[in-house]
């Protein structure tokens, strides 16, 4: 057996393959943060797909940096990459390099965050239109908030794809209700992100109805954040993303009503998997759409498969 070193951006995959010349190699791109937990759990599925098929994947985070992403999927492309699984940054940022990917006949899989606007041959990861749309009304079936009231969105990275789509789903409940909402800047650095949001907490929590935290970072820092602050959970609603055990356990203790699972590892998994298949010449028509919205009776179950990664 030889062992392939696989070297890209900030993560390396070591692989075992029973030969060079059967291996291919892949390239999985993340617009997020390696700081940011649920990344490691998107990440860990990419390393099992390497290590189960013999492949080379060669894995990148740009941290919100959309040109070096820009950057670097062309480089893949100019290496002539065997398949590429990767996140849309920004709606609209990938359009020409995907046109590029498939002028040279590299599959292209978006995976994560969606950009229907991109000429990707699959996507693979939740719906956030729909996911938005489905938090706000938890909220309104709930009683949680109601006409007139005012939801606060922080979101690590202002304008990113994941937000945009996930405040358009909300608004489609919010706007007919006059319910009022803003998003906010949080970083994709978490200490950041704590003070930001305690900072936007202190000043502003008597006309806050309602928190969704639009991306993992934000949802998972809500219990530090109240506790920084003096707020008791429960005392303000809070529903978002919950990827990662910090989530779980805050709707296990009731900082969280709801939180929305992706898949994450399975999301890697796949995507790459639908690479590896178009490369082999069956191209996929069709997406995989992933996702559940839990709440304290199903936390424990999120919680208990995500401490066994």
């Amino acid at each position: 057996m030889l062992k392939k070193l696989a070297l890209f951006g900030c993560v390396g995959i070591a692989l075992a393959v029973p030969s060079v010349s059967q291996a291919k190699t892949y390239y999985w791109m993340s617009s997020g943060s390696p700081a940011d937990p649920v990344w490691t759990y998107f990440l860990a599925g990419a390393e099992q797909w390497a290590k189960d098929t013999g492949n080379t994947v060669k894995t990148s985070f740009y941290s919100g940096d959309v040109p070096s992403q820009q950057e670097a999927e062309r480089a893949a492309i100019a290496a002539k990459a065997d398949g590429i699984a990767t996140t849309s940054p920004d709606p609209g940022s990938l359009v020409e390099i995907a046109k590029e990917a498939k002028a040279a006949n590299i599959p292209m899989i978006n995976f994560n965050m969606r950009d229907p606007t991109a000429p990707f041959l699959a996507y693979v990861g939740g719906d956030n239109v729909v996911f938005g749309q489905n938090w706000a009304q938890y909220l309104v079936d709930h009683h949680l908030v109601k006409a007139g009231d005012f939801v606060w969105m922080p979101v690590e990275v202002p304008g990113a794809t994941y937000g945009v789509q996930e405040a358009q789903g909300a608004s489609t409940v919010f706007k007919p209700l006059g319910i009022k909402w803003e998003i906010t800047d949080a970083t994709l650095d978490q200490a950041d992100a704590i003070s930001r949001m305690s900072d936007y907490l202190t000043a502003n929590h008597r006309k806050i109805n309602a928190i969704m935290g639009l991306g993992d970072l934000v949802t998972g820092s809500i219990k530090r954040v109240f506790d920084q602050v003096g707020i008791k959970p429960g005392s303000i609603p809070v529903i978002g993303w919950g990827n990662t055990l910090d989530t779980t356990q805050e709707v296990l203790d009731g900082y969280v009503v709801a939180a929305q699972w992706q898949d994450p590892q399975a999301t890697s998994y796949v995507a790459l998997s639908l690479a590896a298949m178009a490369a082999g010449g069956v191209r996929p028509g069709f997406n995989v759409i992933t996702g559940a919205l839990y709440d304290k009776t199903k936390a424990g179950y999120y919680a208990k498969l995500l401490s066994t990664k």
